[in-house]
C-alpha cells in the first residue's frame, strides 16, 4: 500500500473526487512536499494541492489537501502490518476551514465516510494490482 501512496502520480486514481495531477514535487512524499492537483469534473474544476504535514514512511501520512474555495481538510492514513501480504489501512478526515468546518464532526464523519470508504477500496485495488507486476 505505502508504494501507492508513495507515487503521487496515482493520487488521482485512488483519491475520490482528485480528477487530474498536474505536478508532483520531487522527493514525494517528504515533509513538505506537494501533488498539485485538480478536484471535480472538467470544465468545472478546481486546482490546488495537497502537502504532506507529517510523515513516518510505511506507517503514517498525515496531509493537508486544499479545494479552495470549498476548504481545506487534515487527511491521516495509518498503515499496520498485519502479515507478510495484507495490512489494516485506517483514513481519518477532517474539515480544517471552508464551509465544511461549520459542521459538528458527527456530521463530517458520516458525510465522508462513504467517500473514505471507497478511497480506501480503490487504494487497495492499485496496491494489489503493483503486487500483480
Amino acid at each position: 500500500m505505502w508504494g501507492v501512496i508513495a507515487d503521487g502520480w496515482s493520487y488521482a486514481g485512488w483519491v475520490v473526487g482528485a480528477s487530474h495531477i498536474r505536478k508532483v514535487d520531487a522527493g514525494w512524499p517528504a515533509l513538505g512536499t506537494r501533488i498539485h492537483h485538480s478536484v471535480g469534473a472538467w470544465p468545472v474544476t478546481i486546482d490546488d494541492t495537497t502537502e504532506v504535514v507529517r510523515v513516518d514512511p510505511g506507517r503514517m501520512i498525515e496531509l493537508t489537501a486544499r479545494a479552495w474555495p470549498t476548504g481545506e481538510a487534515l487527511v491521516r492514513l495509518e498503515l499496520e502490518p498485519q502479515g507478510p501480504a495484507r495490512t489494516r489501512m485506517r483514513m481519518v478526515e477532517q474539515a480544517r476551514s471552508g464551509p465544511a468546518r461549520l459542521l459538528p464532526k458527527p456530521v463530517q464523519d458520516a458525510l465522508l465516510k462513504p467517500r473514505n470508504v471507497e478511497a480506501l477500496s480503490r487504494l487497495s485495488d492499485l496496491a494489489l494490482r503493483r503486487s500483480g507486476d
